[in-house]
């Protein structure tokens, strides 16, 4: 799928809270999602000794505290926004169950792409964003 202007902003608006909350081993991803009238949430992992929350899901429940029942379009930024990623396994399958019309925006900074969750492919299944 092309990437729309829409697309590109939510790619910034996660790297800008990478670039000001990730500055510590506790935060090290973001992820930026929008909805399908435009509004945007934002979060960043919860890293600690047994395990974490990520970034996905605080950004999950963050829209569900404003009564957002559809996200659109996700992205998950690493490396203080320098690298997108998809997201892992686990959220991979809540974000299923939530939104399975969902949109992801992945790949290269330089060569993004928007793809249906559906089609990521399996080996990225075991990848882990954050």
């Amino acid at each position: 799928m092309e990437l729309r202007d829409t697309d590109r902003a939510l790619v910034q608006a996660a790297t800008a809270v990478a670039k000001l909350r990730c500055r510590s081993q506790r935060h090290t991803v973001a992820s930026a999602a929008r909805t399908a009238d435009g509004r945007v949430f934002t979060g960043v992992n919860v890293a600690h000794a047994t395990g974490g929350t990520c970034a996905e899901l605080v950004v999950v429940g963050t829209a569900a505290t404003q009564g957002v029942t559809e996200v659109e379009t996700i992205v998950t930024v690493t490396d203080r926004g320098r690298e997108v990623s998809e997201p892992c396994g686990d959220c991979r399958q809540v974000l299923r169950e939530y939104f399975p019309a969902l949109r992801l925006i992945v790949g290269p900074v330089d060569d993004l792409r928007v793809v249906p969750l559906g089609e990521v492919p399996a080996e990225a299944e075991s990848g882990t964003a954050g």
